[in-house]
């Protein structure tokens, strides 16, 4: 995925670029930051739950399997691909029909735009339950190794049809998950709710029955019934479970109150919903998109640029790190995100906090000399970090009172 990332970004300034050629407004900088940076979490917390996933899995696939499959036979690929894109689709519909997967997998529909950004916002918790939809595959004899390279396979396909500057492909469109097809999932509209999961094929979709065709006298609107109306990347994670939490503690019956999290999306005990409604859902209910100052804005762009490169230097530095300075590395970058979502959401309490972590790096920099997984003796890269993250914190000094100032 690190190899992966350069890659990603290029894809994302053509389509920006071919949007502004042809006057399409796609891109919102908050929502893409938003959208980003949960994908540098999802990615972070990889980092410390893949080999829980694939542990679990290797372990049954040398233990429980029927058989072992040869990994070198060019079948053994094929068939695992196609085996592996179907558990996918069942483990995607399962993840928006039941409330407690739905949780994990609202994260990559919050989204109010879509665009290829929208394709790296994933989820943080999904390794909780996700494994145990593959685990037929180990049962069946598919090597560790062949189900690790398929699983990125079919994972990295789905990076392409997020998107609305490609248009409909006619027969690819039938067969495949294309971005037509996709858009369509994405929506919020009655017609295109809960349709169309298939991740490389969508003819699974047409064999269950869940296929929907996008059609143009109903454009997709995108998002969730429950708009998150937030860029915090940790509350984005949360929101679901702590719903669920808060029906379940306040269910009178015990039943109901297990079956919060396995009932649908959306459905509350009775005595819950009449003690706490809820409002009705309005498809025309305007984006979320506080106003920031152009100073501000431009700010929060350059900083999560930086958190960027810190995050892809982590995904390689993180390996090769005992547990306790990787896991306060990657605490770090989810701080350092969360701070610049309160930025993002106009919050003065962002703007101290983000002076904290500017000043408080550059100066922990300094008196250390060092840097996560950076050998001590580089001290170019010790002094830049210091001039970088001094001059950021000097930067947001003056905004806060140019903040102060606008405000009055």
């Amino acid at each position: 995925m690190a190899w992966a990332i350069p890659g990603f970004f290029v894809l994302i300034g053509i389509e920006l670029l071919v949007a502004k050629w042809r006057g399409r407004e796609i891109y919102y900088s908050n929502d893409a930051i938003n959208s980003l940076g949960l994908g540098m979490i999802s990615q972070i917390v990889g980092v410390f739950t893949k080999l829980f996933a694939i542990g679990i899995y290797a372990w049954c696939a040398e233990h429980l399997a029927i058989w072992t499959l040869p990994a070198r036979s060019p079948w053994v690929w094929i068939s695992g691909l196609l085996l592996y894109d179907l558990l996918y689709y069942w483990l995607h519909r399962f993840g928006h029909e039941v409330n407690v997967l739905w949780a994990a997998h609202v994260v990559h529909h919050q989204s109010e735009s879509y665009n290829l950004t929208t394709a790296l916002r994933q989820t943080g918790s999904g390794f909780l339950l996700g494994w145990l939809f593959y685990l037929p595959m180990a049962l069946l004899g598919y090597p560790a190794e062949v189900f690790a390279v398929i699983a990125l396979i079919d994972l990295l396909y789905q990076f392409w049809v997020h998107t609305e500057v490609i248009d409909r492909l006619g027969w690819f469109d039938r067969v495949f998950c294309s971005p037509s097809n996709h858009r369509a999932h994405h929506a919020v509209n009655d017609r295109y709710l809960d349709r169309n999961y298939g991740g490389i094929l969508i003819l699974w979709d047409r064999l269950f029955g869940t296929f929907v065709e996008e059609n143009d006298g109903d454009p997709p609107i995108y998002g969730t019934r429950a708009p998150l109306q937030s860029w915090n990347p940790l509350w984005a994670n949360a929101e679901v479970y702590g719903a669920m939490l808060k029906d379940s503690w306040h269910a009178g019956r015990w039943l109901d109150k297990l079956r919060v999290w396995f009932k649908p999306p959306g459905w509350r005990p009775e005595d819950v919903a009449r003690r706490f409604p809820k409002g009705e859902f309005d498809i025309a209910h305007a984006r979320y998109n506080p106003p920031l100052s152009l100073p501000l804005k431009s700010y929060c762009l350059a900083a999560f640029g930086l958190l960027l490169l810190m995050g892809t230097h982590f995904l390689d530095a993180a390996p090769k790190l005992e547990l306790a300075p990787a896991a306060a590395y990657a605490a770090y970058l989810v701080a350092g995100l969360w701070t610049i979502g309160l930025l993002l959401e106009g919050r003065r309490i962002g703007i101290w906090l983000e002076l904290l972590r500017t000043a408080g790096t550059a100066v922990g920099v300094w008196l250390s000399g060092c840097w996560f997984g950076v050998a001590h003796g580089d001290s170019g890269l010790t002094w830049g970090m210091v001039l970088v993250f001094g001059l950021s914190a000097a930067f947001v000094a003056c905004l806060s009172g140019y903040e102060r100032r606008h405000d009055a």
